[in-house]
């Protein structure tokens, strides 16, 4: 089946206006906090949001994922920033957009459900920590003396030495911001609990002393920048590849996350490999009016659903909105502090940890939450897609050791009759590279030297090269002898390694 972008399948009802309008206010403040966390200004996060936002919506598969900058992106954009700049960061976008659009071409989409669970537990904590700590120095009003270090022990220990300067009135904004957040989630859940904060911070900054959003980077624009391909340049373009791959890989899982989070609530299905396109699609023109990358985010489609989406058309509401919002309400952007973004994203950070996920996981399989903790200090302290590779290494060896002591070899203690005569081995699971020096050892221990040694595989679930070469090895040495090795029972589907030459009963 052919590519088919969700919005093939638009139609607009009351309640897809309603959900627009939710979301986009609570994208808003968010679009702002995770921007200026990540080092670019927060007409960028705005930008993001608006045209990748869109773009997600109408060019994605699935009918309720809603797209833009992301908390997970934000280490990984600061240090693109920091390394190659603005420009290097929307060749990144651009680049990450197409590789993206080919991962969905070539119909990977799928494999994300290769990602174990206790691997995305860790890195999700991890990313939360990282964020966390990235908003202390606003949270705090604190001054430091160079620039801020983005490893994580190095920030903290200068924004520890940096402890002096504290400001009361930015520490009692962002303190007003997060009770507020949570006053209302807590006993007004129909409220939008992130907006409200921020009013109560942009009130607060009326009689306190903060840094506000146009005090650090001066008047928003009042409308989206004309459209402009990136710089073409060999050079900028190889600095900016090892942050488009890193922004492809987090970007691909943030994205099907989300869908799947959207089809759990609302019954509906995805299509991984459209969705792939549409954000390969988003990110391009995130990329050509300035943005960032962009992603699903499962936040805002869990908000989208839970305010009564009906397909695609609420996502795109949501990203017109937000164009209104920039529009006619710039200075009003302006005048959120600081402060105030970094409570919220406080807020955001505690609950991107799956607490209750965590505690039963260490609860029920220690290895699984060894897999999730090792995942988690790597990211923390050495980045994102190390925690990754190394989180998925140690499970899949998590898995092929349990694996191997699933497959068995059950011989007779005492075998009818003498050597000469026939033995029947049987095997069960698994036999492949990793069980085959258990299976072998139990057969090279056999006793009696029969005549015909028959593998009894009725029971064998999984015959890789190895285990196919372990028998073949085994039947040579016992034709040495002047006996034969037969198998029996063996599924269609998997005799098809085993040489012809051993005889099947």
């Amino acid at each position: 089946m052919g590519y088919r972008p969700a919005f093939l399948d638009l139609s607009i009802s009351a309640k897809d206006v309603q959900a627009g309008l939710t979301v986009a206010i609570v994208a808003l403040p968010l679009s702002l906090a995770i921007a200026i966390a990540s080092g670019v200004g927060p007409d960028r996060g705005l930008v993001t949001a608006i045209v990748g936002g869109f773009l997600v919506s109408a060019l994605g598969g699935t009918r309720h994922q809603i797209g833009g900058p992301a908390g997970a992106f934000i280490v990984l954009v600061a240090a693109c920033v920091a390394a190659i700049g603005i420009e290097g960061l929307i060749m990144a976008t651009a680049l990450s957009g197409v590789m993206l659009a080919l991962l969905g071409a070539f119909r990977l989409g799928g494999a994300i459900r290769f990602v174990p669970y206790p691997v995305i537990l860790g890195f999700t904590a991890g990313i939360a920590v990282i964020i966390a700590a990235s908003q202390l120095r606003d949270l705090l009003g604190l001054t430091l003396t160079g620039s801020e270090p983005g490893a994580l022990i190095p920030k903290l220990l200068a924004l520890w030495a940096a402890r002096a300067s504290l400001s009361p009135a930015t520490a009692a904004v962002a303190a007003l911001t997060v009770a507020v957040i949570l006053a209302c989630t807590r006993m007004a859940p129909r409220l939008p609990a992130m907006l409200m904060g921020i009013i109560a911070a942009m009130l607060a900054a009326q009689v306190l002393p903060v840094v506000t959003v146009a005090d650090r980077f001066g008047a928003l624009p009042t409308g989206l920048p004309m459209p402009q391909l990136p710089r073409m340049d060999a050079a900028l373009l190889m600095a900016a590849l090892p942050f488009a791959l890193g922004f492809t890989l987090l970007g691909a899982i943030e994205s099907l996350l989300s869908a799947m989070v959207a089809d759990q609530m609302a019954g509906s299905r995805m299509r991984p490999d459209d969705e792939l396109i549409g954000q390969g699609a988003a990110n391009l023109g995130a990329a050509l009016f300035g943005g960032f990358c962009t992603t699903g985010t499962i936040a805002r489609t869990a908000t989208n659903v839970k305010a009564g989406s009906r397909g695609p058309a609420s996502g795109m509401i949501h990203a017109g909105l937000l164009l209104v919002f920039l529009l006619v309400a710039a200075p009003v952007v302006g005048a959120i502090p600081l402060a105030g973004l970094a409570g919220l994203l406080m807020v955001v950070s505690w609950k991107m940890i799956e607490w209750h996920a965590i505690t039963a996981l260490t609860r029920i399989d220690r290895a699984e939450a060894g897999v999730m903790g090792l995942t988690f200090a790597t990211v923390v302290l050495v980045d994102l897609i190390t925690g990754i590779l190394v989180g998925t290494g140690l499970a899949g060896l998590i898995f092929v050791a349990r694996m191997a002591r699933a497959g068995r070899a059950e011989a007779p203690a005492r075998p009818a009759g003498e050597a000469g005569g026939r033995m029947v081995v049987h095997l069960s699971g698994p036999v492949f590279f990793g069980s085959v020096a258990r299976i072998g050892g139990v057969l090279d221990r056999i006793d009696a030297r029969p005549r015909l040694l028959v593998l009894d595989m009725a029971q064998v679930t999984l015959l890789d090269p190895s285990g196919a070469q372990m028998i073949a090895d085994l039947a040579a040495r016992l034709r040495a002898q002047g006996a034969g090795l037969a198998v029996a029972g063996l599924s269609a589907d998997l005799d098809h390694g085993l040489p012809a030459s051993i005889p099947r009963l």
